[in-house]
């Protein structure tokens, strides 16, 4: 579990699995914040949280062209409740990963996602969680 994520209290993780959108700030390569509304699966065991999303989407773009550094922020709101999740992101259409992507997805927000033929998988290791009123 992430040292970040062991320490979320229930009613944190109630709310990061509730079936809400958030927003995705990733860094475009010339430094300038790209940010975007994303559905996510959250996973407070392991400290991974996923968007699924299109090979070319520029978020994909972003955090490729970061490599290894690439950091990006989700953010999930309801008024002024607010948790923020940040950490180092990379993507992946390995066929596992992207099953079990698809199947938490469907799970949190009660249908099945968008197939696209180029579907991938930002995976994001969860390092600090910000938040408040909750």
């Amino acid at each position: 579990m992430s040292r970040a994520t062991a320490g979320l209290p229930a009613g944190v993780r109630a709310f990061l699995n509730a079936p809400r959108t958030a927003t995705l700030t990733t860094l475009r390569p010339d430094g300038t914040p790209h940010v975007t509304p994303v559905r996510f699966t959250f996973d407070a065991a392991t400290g991974l949280a996923r968007v699924n999303t299109r090979a070319g989407a520029r978020k994909v773009r972003n955090v490729s062209a970061g490599g290894l550094a690439a950091r990006v922020a989700l953010c999930q709101t309801d008024g002024f409740r607010w948790v923020t999740l940040e950490g180092g992101a990379a993507v992946t259409d390995d066929a596992a990963r992207l099953a079990e992507a698809v199947r938490r997805y469907a799970d949190r927000y009660h249908e099945i996602p968008p197939a696209p033929p180029d579907l991938v998988v930002i995976e994001i290791t969860i390092d600090r969680a910000l938040r408040l009123n909750l």
